[in-house]
């Protein structure tokens, strides 16, 4: 055990400049904390004291100085835990997050606060006080509210237990999936028998294999590495032994037989959501389903659950005829009779490339990540009138970099934000790709201005070393996707121009608008005039050709029947479990409550809105990490209302392309900007809607954008 460190000493004590990652150590977790947490509680005991006058300047600013620092804190040390797992950090997050919990939990029931925060919206000054502050206002009256603040005194220390045990749930939740992954090891020996595999899946593979002292060829659970195996191997039974272990980790039915009941979820997902119903039922709401959308944009479980049936509806047809004809193509063509859920990615490559006359392997050699990462770069400098350029920060791990933004203003550049990159799938970092704050934009004294720092993380290939020379990481373009995606997540916080942290960037938007700009910027992944800048062939340096580019528009839309279809089936499921579902009631149930387990609500989404049956040993669900270790409970089904919202707001470039040439139109870049990017959560998202494109959302957009739109 390390002696204790000075707090003099302490990184995650120090907020005057970047954070100090190269510095952290597990043991500077407990001190931090317990520090940060008594000066919080101290602000806390000072505001709870009467005041002869409640303003902003003596009551909201102090206690939302000691939150964003025990936050900013905090937030490094739950981003450590995601990217560079260890068991030592593990056990410093795991020791201090109840105390945490405990400090949030009780300052979201502390009634002399609630009572000065409803004083000081009844207040003359109130009038005065500007947009931001005021919505600052109005979410923390809520936010009590919701956060048990009314609650008999009886009740407040179970609703505490509760936060305290379901917070410990979904960290468990997440460490089961991660360790799952990390664990799985699949070694191949003979090369044979990795036929269709493309060349670099397989160097990268080798590498892994040498680097476990072993011969031949390892790949595991980190999605760069299995999907191929799906995607390419002619090897059906080596696809279905990889398409059981990923579908089946975290379950009784996992692959490592020694581990199994250690990282099994199903238990946790029970108890999470016990935990969450009960929660909800004491703020006297029917579900957890209703208490989740209070603060977003739908208004009833019953509006998404009819939205989501709507677009299932509309797909179903599609999706029919894309299995209809993947299973003529995979019985004709790759003789298998009967086609299984580990054949459909295979399946779909040969039809993709037989009908298309390309593969996702032919893209991918377009897309070494330097091109990627600059044409993204050149994209937003054009649209939003900023500057990218490299910049230097201490980093948790090698491979990430960090980039500044800045903007032309009066005497030269004016830094506007700053953001970490961290690209590639390791061992320790958790799957997946997001966005999160590392601080957010606030007005200090004296009008100086703290800017924002985003973390953009993704998991993607690292660059491979062959005999001696490392090659650029090569992009797929759904890679390509999800980068812009997280990046438009990043715009949103950094091109802020709000300056009260509550409010600022993505704090306070509505979940299920918050996927607006990422999904936006998707979009422009299949725009000619954005990919000719981002494109140079690994071997040639030759630009991605047109003709190969009309064939990616031409099969841009191949099989979104059936992908419509899968985001419907998880966003029913989501929904369906936290609205209709008892866990602690059985089959004894009301009518309209589900019963019979989580597996029975998902096969019976699945059996009205799934065209492929689900094998019977998957279990998805157990690795669900959005809604059961995120912040998506009964919030899935955001990725698609938010879709309706950004592809009809692309829509405005669409049509000042048509009429200037070119969908990179300056002026509708800039406001979007003013309209959706710089009023983060300072008015309702429908409200910025509205005001970037004059008018409600239309769900059209985006059914063109899938390819179907009515004839």
């Amino acid at each position: 055990m390390n002696a204790p460190t000075s707090l003099n000493a302490n990184p995650l004590l120090d907020f005057s400049g970047l954070p100090q990652f190269a510095a952290v150590r597990p043991e500077h977790v407990a001190p931090a904390v317990d520090t940060l947490l008594a000066q919080a509680r101290a602000v806390v005991a000072t505001l709870e004291a009467p005041m002869p006058e409640i303003t902003w300047e003596n009551f909201v600013e102090p206690l939302e100085d000691a939150s964003e620092k025990l936050g900013r804190a905090w937030g490094m040390v739950g981003h450590l835990n995601a990217v560079m797992d260890t068991p030592e950090l593990r056990a410093a997050y795991n020791e201090a997050e109840p105390k945490l919990v405990e400090f949030w939990t009780a300052v979201g029931q502390n009634l002399a606060l609630f009572d000065k925060y409803k004083a000081l919206k009844a207040s003359p000054q109130y009038a005065s006080l500007s947009d931001e502050r005021k919505k600052v206002i109005e979410n923390a009256l809520r936010d009590f509210r919701l956060g048990g603040a009314e609650l008999p005194d009886g009740q407040k220390q179970r609703f505490a237990a509760i936060q305290e045990e379901h917070a410990a749930l979904t960290t468990r939740f997440s460490e089961n999936v991660l360790d799952a992954t990390n664990d799985y090891a699949l070694f191949v020996e003979d090369e044979a028998e990795l036929a269709g595999i493309p060349a670099d899946v397989k160097q990268a593979a080798r590498a892994a294999a040498e680097a476990a002292g072993k011969t031949g060829f390892k790949f595991t659970l980190h999605f760069p590495s299995f999907f191929p195996l799906l995607q390419y191997a002619d090897n059906r039974a080596l696809r279905a032994r990889v398409y059981r272990a990923n579908v089946t980790k975290a379950s009784l039915l996992g692959e490592d037989f020694s581990k199994r009941t250690e990282w099994d979820n199903t238990a946790n997902i029970e108890q999470i959501l016990r935990l969450r119903r009960e929660e909800a039922l004491m703020l006297d709401f029917d579900s957890y389903a209703q208490l989740s959308l209070v603060p977003k944009m739908a208004q009833s479980p019953q509006q998404v659950v009819t939205f989501l049936e709507d677009l299932g509806h509309r797909a179903r047809p599609f999706a029919e005829n894309d299995l209809a004809e993947l299973r003529a193509f995979a019985k004709e063509q790759l003789g298998l009779e009967q086609l299984e859920a580990w054949d459909l990615a295979y399946a779909s490559e040969k039809l993709r490339e037989r009908r298309y006359a390309f593969s996702e392997q032919d893209v991918k050699q377009y897309f070494p990540e330097h091109k990627v990462v600059d044409g993204l770069f050149h994209l937003v400098q054009q649209l939003f009138d900023v500057r990218i350029t490299q910049d230097s920060a201490p980093v948790w791990h090698p491979d990430v970099r960090f980039y500044k933004i800045e903007k032309d203003a009066s005497g030269g550049r004016q830094l506007v934000g700053q953001f970490y990159l961290d690209l590639y799938a390791r061992a320790g970092k958790q799957g997946g790709a997001w966005m999160d704050s590392a601080r957010s934009r606030r007005l200090l004294s004296a009008g100086a201005v703290q800017t924002p720092i985003a973390y953009l993380t993704c998991n993607f290939t690292a660059p491979a070393t062959v005999d001696g020379v490392v090659k650029p990481a090569l992009f797929t373009h759904d890679e390509v996707i999800t980068l812009f995606h997280e990046f438009g997540h990043g715009l949103h916080h950094m091109l802020t121009s709000v300056g009260e942290v509550g409010v600022s960037g993505i704090a306070g938007v509505e979940w299920d608008a918050v996927e607006l700009p990422s999904q936006f910027m998707e979009n422009f992944c299949w725009e000619w005039d954005v990919l000719e800048h981002m494109t140079a062939h690994a071997d040639t340096g030759a630009p991605l050709p047109r003709a190969l580019f009309d064939k990616m528009i031409a099969a841009k839309n191949f099989q979104s029947g059936m992908q419509m279809l899968r985001q419907v089936e998880m966003s029913l499921f989501d929904m369906l479990l936290h609205d209709k579902y008892d866990p602690a009631a059985g089959s004894d149930q009301p009518a309209g409550v589900a019963h019979g387990g989580v597996q029975e609500v998902l096969d019976r989404v699945r059996a009205e809105f799934s065209v492929m049956q689900t094998p019977a040993f998957n279990r998805f669900q157990n690795a669900f990490g959005h809604i059961f270790a995120g912040g998506y409970a009964a919030g899935y089904y955001s990725y698609k209302w938010a879709e309706v919202l950004s592809a009809d707001a692309y829509g405005a470039f669409e049509e000042a392309g048509a009429a200037q040439g070119n969908v990179i139109s300056i002026a509708t870049g800039k406001k979007f900007r003013d309209e959706i990017l710089a009023v983060g959560g300072s008015r309702p998202a429908l409200e910025s809607f509205k005001a970037f494109r004059g008018r409600e959302p239309s769900i059209d957009a985006l059914l063109r954008h899938s390819g179907m739109a009515a004839a």
